[in-house]
């Protein structure tokens, strides 16, 4: 007989959730769904032994535990610290984990340049959406930035050091998936950086995983630099016999052109199927693969706009983390305002402040349709006229 799972009930943003003994709080967020869920840079639950570094995820456990209801002294990351039964946590309903949240934003920008608009992995990038939901409007940095010259790993991969936020997910896909690690960090402190030390390929069959987990554009696909936007392209899912991989992949397609093939991701941007060089860099015709169809957007994603009419939209929690409550409007413009009730096909002429004020058929005279003459030009203003002043 099955040994029955111990199951532990935890409150966050005062949603209470229930999941196995050892979940850390970030996958018991991950359960509820929605704004709760902290954000994470280094965290990746398909790799062993991530997460801890960048500190974006940091959370305040009001309560430990129903055993000890203590509060836990500081912020803790919530994708390192594990729940216990009967733990309250505090996300975004506490104004001292989202301060806490914009000084780590702050410091993971120090030294990340303004590349957003030249940069590939705009559009889809981590850090981005970071900056826009928890950032601050400027910097009070005023030292010299630390710069990098870019670095071909090899025939398929660049190395673009001067945007990495030493995240280590990359180093950690190369140990676990590529099976042969030939990177890593090296030096410390404001001098750590990702390299191969004596500037070797990275070579291993598997290594351009390394492109899809990283969260920047630190690590580009050598083949799709600089070809298209992501929001330009139609992601496709696709499959073909792969004697190394499972050969499930997301085609990005531009008309009939494949410009990047890339692993399959799930709603939290994490890799669902590892897959291989060969896949990823040497099948780029549509013809190498069978079409499945459109990809489905499972996440919040400029990716998504325009493109599909069936996108699964993110989870609104507003009403659950305020107990019931709905939002309270500043302003409820159909009480102040008339403009729903005009319609505009009815009217002869533009409308004016009086055709919103209680007059709906009340309508201004456009000059352009004005007939007749006035002053110098006595042909009239009408827009057809080719002398009108």
């Amino acid at each position: 007989m099955a040994e029955e799972k111990k199951m532990f009930t935890v409150t966050i943003d005062n949603i209470k959730v229930e999941v196995e003994a050892g979940t850390t709080i970030l996958m018991a967020a991950r359960k509820i769904g929605g704004d709760i869920v902290p954000p994470t840079m280094c965290f990746y639950s398909k790799l062993d032994k991530t997460g801890g570094y960048c500190r974006t995820c940091l959370v305040r456990v009001s309560a430990g535990s129903t055993a000890d209801p203590r509060p836990m002294p500081k912020l803790v990351a919530s994708c390192r610290t594990a729940v216990m039964d009967g733990m309250v946590v505090e996300n975004i309903t506490n104004p001292a984990v989202l301060e806490a949240r914009k000084g780590v934003v702050e410091f993971l920008l120090l030294n990340h340049p303004l590349d957003c608009p030249v940069c590939d992995q705009a559009g889809e990038c981590d850090l981005q959406d970071l900056s826009y939901e928890h950032g601050k409007e400027g910097t009070r940095y005023e030292f010299k930035r630390r710069t990098f010259e870019r670095i071909d790993l090899g025939p398929y991969i660049q190395l673009h050091m001067t945007r990495c936020i030493l995240c280590y997910r990359c180093v950690h896909a190369a140990n676990q998936v590529a099976g042969q690690r030939e990177h890593g960090v090296l030096d410390r402190g404001d001098h750590a950086q990702i390299a191969t030390y004596i500037q070797q390929s990275l070579e291993s069959p598997m290594i351009g995983n390394v492109i899809d987990v990283c969260p920047v554009g630190a690590l580009t696909d050598r083949t799709f630099r600089f070809k298209n936007r992501v929001w330009f392209t139609k992601p496709v899912d696709a499959h073909r016999d792969c004697p190394h991989c499972t050969g499930n992949v997301r085609l990005w397609l531009r008309g009939d052109d494949v410009l990047r093939v890339t692993a399959r991701k799930d709603q939290w941007g994490e890799v669902e199927e590892w897959i291989c060089n060969e896949c990823r860099f040497e099948k780029k015709k549509v013809s190498d693969w069978t079409i499945e169809g459109p990809t489905r957007v499972d996440r919040h994603s400029v990716i998504g706009a325009g493109h599909y009419t069936g996108i699964r939209k993110p989870k609104e929690i507003f009403k659950e983390v305020m107990d019931g409550r709905d939002p309270k409007l500043l302003m409820d413009i159909h009480t102040v305002s008339d403009v729903n009730k005009v319609n505009l096909n009815e009217i002869p002429g533009p409308a004016t402040g009086a055709t919103f004020s209680g007059n709906p058929k009340s309508a201004g005279t456009n000059i352009t349709d004005v007939k007749e003459g006035v002053g110098r030009n006595m042909l009239g203003t009408d827009s057809t006229n080719p002398n009108t002043p």
